[in-house]
């Protein structure tokens, strides 16, 4: 956690105990000055006795970050307000800091990455998490813990209202709706925008879910685990704003479009081996029948199979489907079982309050 540096007292050449005593009061004002917004924003917290944190993953966003801060301090002001710095090369950990969050860094690139360590260190009854880009409405952040308070749910999206029509570049849109599509076709169709990074989250939710997704594809993890599941979710639509000029998205077009097509590959593996390995297997089984009616169809004819070397390879490809399957079934079995366990540490972790309700 980062903190504002401390001005060190002048110190004699030997150390005195006058200058430790001096350091102690130094540090002890400062921890003061940071716990007493905290307990003054408790008494006006809306949401009576919940704990709320704002958790802002950051790299690079100086010139929002304060704004972002400013929002979310303003709309819940009895939430304390995390940013998770991803080795930023400019002043946004200062700017945060000073804006009042309290700032953690996390060396390893990648957004996944930041979203693991903040699910892991900070604690609190329902997170809000948001970019630290500015295009997300920090206005709306109360009506989304209102929603997933009152229909019981334990992940709110807000999803971006328009953002396949302008998503800043021609190819996020494109590629937005292409992957939304083909995981509605994967896992369901329980998100329309599986890509927002707007979502309210229960402490149960934050605490059952692994995160092992590095970098953007974190979102599309994050829905496939309440899809697998079957955790309650709640969609909200909101408006999606733009970037400053001279702040440039992070993301990365095609890389970015790789690595989440791999992430879907992989989920589709681990949560449905079945159709995975089916479809594999469905595949080679199919090329084998193509390659094998003109050879039966000689055979028939002469009662001779001249094309020996094909007659292996669609014995061989038959072989390969028989296997894939075999596969699917018994991965999809020990897949069950994962999936009955993951449930099991998802209810073994209390819900929010059934006493926690906005304050009217």
């Amino acid at each position: 956690m980062s903190s504002p540096a401390i001005a060190s007292p002048a110190r004699s050449p030997n150390g005195t105990s006058a200058d430790r005593t001096l350091r102690e009061r130094a540090i002890l004002s400062e921890a003061a000055a940071l716990t007493q917004p905290v307990a003054e924003s408790i008494e006006t917290n809306p949401f009576g006795s919940l704990s709320i944190a704002v958790v802002i993953p950051c790299f690079n966003e100086e010139r929002t970050i304060a704004n972002v801060i400013a929002d979310f301090r303003a709309s819940l002001p009895g939430a304390a307000v995390y940013v998770f710095d991803n080795g930023s090369t400019d002043a946004t950990r200062q700017v945060a800091a000073e804006a009042g969050a309290i700032v953690f860094s996390e060396p390893r690139r990648g957004k996944g990455n930041v979203v693991r360590r903040m699910f892991a260190d900070v604690d609190a009854d329902v997170y809000v998490m948001a970019d630290g880009d500015g295009t997300y409405d920090a206005s709306a952040a109360p009506l989304l813990v209102r929603s997933l308070l009152n229909e019981r749910v334990d992940m709110v999206v807000g999803t971006r209202s328009g953002v396949t029509d302008d998503a800043g570049r021609k190819g996020h849109a494109v590629g937005n709706r292409i992957f939304n599509l083909l995981y509605g076709g994967m896992f369901g169709f329980d998100f329309s925008d599986i890509f927002s990074g707007y979502r309210v989250m229960s402490r149960r939710f934050v605490k059952s879910f692994p995160a092992l997704s590095a970098g953007f594809e974190i979102e599309t993890e994050m829905s496939v685990h309440a899809s697998q599941l079957r955790i309650p979710t709640l969609e909200v639509s909101l408006p999606y704003g733009r970037r400053l000029e001279g702040s440039p998205s992070k993301l990365k077009t095609f890389r970015d479009g790789f690595r989440i097509l791999r992430t879907f590959m992989f989920l589709l593996k681990e949560t449905s081996p079945v159709l995975f390995y089916g479809g594999f297997a469905a595949i080679a089984a199919l090329l084998a029948v193509v390659l094998a009616i003109p050879l039966v169809q000689t055979y028939m004819a002469t009662g001779l199979v001249p094309r020996i070397p094909t007659a292996v390879l669609i014995t061989g490809l038959m072989v390969i489907a028989a296997l894939l399957a075999t596969c699917g079934l018994i991965l999809d079995s020990l897949a069950f079982s994962r999936r009955e366990q993951k449930r099991i540490l998802y209810l073994s972790i209390p819900a929010v309050p059934s006493d926690a309700s906005p304050k009217t």
